[in-house]
């Protein structure tokens, strides 16, 4: 930690500054044009030298469901598929990465394209490169490994993070997916249509008409026209007529059946040999507005209406089950309103790639009135720039921007699934996305691409892995298909440290005695927002010479009221180009919008489990019920334990002795009786000290997992304190809270300097 600093002067500059925003004197620096990042982003600077999800591969025809994959996976399977371990295989292990590092370059340099073809390339690079005498080796190895891996058999685009990247992704899971379910309905039709074509064949042969002269001749053909005598044969064939033939209703039914399936545009239909006319092209589902897909829908039910009436007719003829008594008059009625998800889910769903920005009123209406419909529409409503000013002013910022205001309204409507991502999260995502595309029901996909070029030019990942990391625009899944209610449906589980109000990270530096210093600091939204050149006027920079007590990192003061922080200046760490810690301060209202954000993320903690408000209280409740339970059991045994107390009988005396008087178990008795009281009360440890109820332990986890070190079983499996200096007291207290039974008592923090202790300290008190 750093060292105590004294109060400056210049305090008053410092607060004034923060309630105002207004600058003063020579304390206080604008930091634009000074190129600062926050100071968790320094090791990220040059995302070149890092190993990370990008980029991804979109993957084609894959057998797995898996359509997302980073590169760098796909390289981790070809090496372990085809490089030895150990010190063998170090050789090819270094050219293969060197080849993932050519791949990452040309897609940074904007040359994406199919995975094969980039692969190709960088081999060619990579053996140019390389001197006569390895290149052998490393040519050997890439053709045999060209000619066996399955790994490169991969086909899908590499592509980076950038503006294109959520429009990209979403539709190629989506075209994916519709693949499916287009092959499966063109099967279905196809064979129906075959089927019903053939019955309709079998019942004309049968008919008079069939073995008419013309229609012989017409089969025959005019090479026998001479030899044949076509009347004759007609009138012999007539006379072996079968008795029985197809009704007329049913023939008539059948006829519509056929002409409806052949008619549909919902998906090609491949054998129409008996179609008279070339089928219409098949629909497009894919849009760039909820208007135009809404208005697409409704103009095209009819024919979908029309299209599985046929299906079912169809269905029931061919395995004759159809009954015109019971049938005909469910099927007269048979409209829109009889529709249901397994019938929609048959055909292809609706595509919306749009872009919140461009999003008007009505376009906004329109999207909400798509989710609410149960019609299988899925939108992706990708966001550039997430910090929205409102009112024409930098800082008045909306948490999440328009595209978290329409997921956050999309989780109201308990029936559309949604997730929110960033473009860094897609891979850890793609599941999620998968499902909402299998979903039977209308889809939200509210990305954020940290393409918005307001973030002092860094690169998109770095800024959607920020917003993320930040609580900006958290991450979520809604599932209404997960089960019946809100633990089942709605995940949180994808962002970063999920208990904690913001993610805290250690850091190390130097100081200007040069001694190497160590601390956590969180990555709050305000660090986020600093980037952004448009609040600039909200930030100000303080020269390290003007240092003192009255400087607070922003997220303590985030954690307490507006009237608790008049006094003091908030500020967050950031660095220059030449990574040199500087304290930049924050105004107020910058601070309010962090706060709004804080409260957005507390409302997805409790929909997603986290610190429940309701679950808080009933466990309070609870609590102080065991609480009373245990105090009158422990009066149970203290008054139980009274007779037990007095003091034995003495030997019966001698017979000629007298009887002796009866002992007086008065105050005596008092001692025994506390003692049989406290053998069933066990003690505790000083109240200073951590402890657990250790037989009171169920064994569950929650302690453990959270730190294995500073909580341990023992041989019956109870969990125990097995060392308090093995982690820090938020884990303590977290651990307290998370307790199924309540049983973790935290006692007082052993760090004095460790961060936000008086909040942590109000939140172990009903826990002592």
């Amino acid at each position: 930690m750093e060292a105590k600093l004294e109060k400056s002067p210049d305090v008053a500059k410092l607060t004034a500054f923060h309630l105002t925003g207004e600058r003063s004197g020579d304390t206080l620096s604008e930091i634009s044009g000074k190129n600062l990042l926050p100071a968790l982003y320094a090791e990220y600077r040059d995302l070149s030298h890092l190993r990370y999800d990008y980029p991804l591969v979109l993957v084609e025809d894959s057998d797995t469901g898996n359509f997302i994959t980073p590169l760098s996976v796909i390289i981790d399977n070809l090496l372990r598929e085809t490089v030895p371990q150990g010190i063998d295989g170090e050789f090819l292990r270094k050219k293969v990465l060197n080849l993932e590092n050519c791949i990452k370059q040309m897609v940074a340099d904007g040359r994406d394209g199919p995975f094969s073809e980039l692969w190709t390339q960088a081999e060619t690079t990579l053996l140019e490169a390389e001197d006569a005498e390895t290149q052998d080796e490393l040519e050997s190895y890439l053709e045999k490994i060209s000619r066996t891996s399955k790994v490169l058999k991969v086909k899908g685009r590499v592509v980076d993070c950038d503006r294109k990247t959520p429009r990209r992704s979403i539709q190629h899971v989506w075209n994916e997916q519709q693949q499916v379910t287009r092959k499966n309905l063109r099967k279905r039709l196809d064979a129906l249509i075959l089927r019903v074509a053939g019955v309709l064949r079998a019942d004309f042969e049968k008919s008079a008409e069939a073995r008419s002269a013309g229609n012989i001749k017409g089969q025959v053909g005019t090479t026998f026209e001479d030899t044949f005598d076509f009347e004759a044969m007609s009138n012999l064939l007539t006379e072996t007529l079968p008795e029985q033939s197809m009704s007329e209703s049913r023939r008539k039914r059948l006829q519509s059946v056929l002409e409806d399936l052949k008619a549909q545009q919902f998906v090609g239909v491949e054998n129409l040999d008996t179609a008279p006319d070339k089928p219409a092209d098949p629909y497009t589902y894919v849009f760039e507005t909820c208007s135009e897909a809404m208005d697409a829908f409704m103009d095209r039910l009819p024919g979908l209406v029309s299209v599985i009436k046929a299906i079912a007719i169809a269905e029931l003829e061919l395995e004759n089950r159809y009954s015109e008594e019971r049938h005909d008059p469910f099927f007269r009625k048979f409209d829109k309103t009889s529709l249901v998800p397994e019938d929609l889910s048959l055909f292809p769903s609706y595509l919306v790639l749009n872009n919140i920005e461009d999003d008007d009123a009505a376009e906004k209406a329109r999207i909400i009135e798509a989710l609410s419909s149960g019609l299988p529409i899925k939108v992706l409503e990708q966001a550039d720039n997430i910090l929205v000013d409102m009112m024409g002013g930098a800082g008045q910022a909306a948490p999440g921007g328009r595209g978290g205001q329409i997921a956050n309204m999309a989780l109201g409507i308990n029936s559309a699934y949604v997730v929110q991502s960033s473009a860094s999260s897609l891979y850890q995502m793609a599941p999620s996305i998968s499902n909402g595309m299998q979903y039977a029901g209308p889809a939200l996909f509210s990305i954020y691409s940290g393409a918005g070029g307001q973030s002092a030019g860094l690169p998109p990942y770095l800024v959607a892995a920020a917003a993320r990391e930040s609580r900006a625009f958290p991450s979520f899944t809604f599932d209404p298909s997960a089960g019946p209610d809100w633990a089942d449906r709605f995940s949180i589980l994808a962002n970063p440290q999920i208990d904690a109000d913001w993610p805290a990270h250690d850091i190390s530096y130097e100081d200007s005695e040069h001694k190497t210093i160590r601390e956590k600091i969180s990555f709050t939204v305000l660090d986020f927002m600093a980037t952004d050149p448009r609040f600039a006027g909200h930030l100000a920079s303080v020269p390290v010479e003007e240092w003192d007590d009255t400087m607070v990192p922003a997220a303590a003061c985030l954690s307490t009221t507006p009237m608790e922080i008049m006094d003091v200046a908030p500020y967050v760490m950031m660095v220059d180009e030449a990574d040199v810690l500087q304290r930049v301060m924050v105004d107020q209202r910058l601070v309010r919008t962090a706060r709004q954000c804080r409260d957005t993320w507390h409302a997805l903690q409790e929909l997603g489990g986290i610190n429940n408000s309701h679950a808080r209280r009933l466990l309070q409740k609870e609590q102080a019920l065991w609480e009373e339970q245990k105090k009158q059991e422990l009066d149970d045994l203290r008054s139980k334990a009274k007779p037990a107390a007095a003091p034995k009988a003495a030997p019966a005396p001698a017979a000629d002795a007298a009887p002796a008087p009866a002992a007086d178990a008065g105050p005596e008795a008092a001692p025994a009786e506390e003692a049989v009281a406290e053998s069933v009360v066990e003690e505790a440890p000083p109240s200073d000290d951590p402890y657990i109820e250790t037989t009171r332990c169920t064994t569950c986890n929650e302690c453990t997992n959270l730190n294995d070190r500073m909580f341990a079983y023992n041989e019956d499996m109870q969990a125990y304190v097995a060392d308090a200096d093995a982690g820090t007291f938020a884990e303590m207290v977290m651990a307290s809270e998370n307790c199924q039974v309540s049983i973790i008592h935290p006692g007082k923090p052993r760090n004095p300097d460790e961060n936000n202790l008086e909040i942590l300290i109000e939140r172990a008190a009903p826990f002592q």
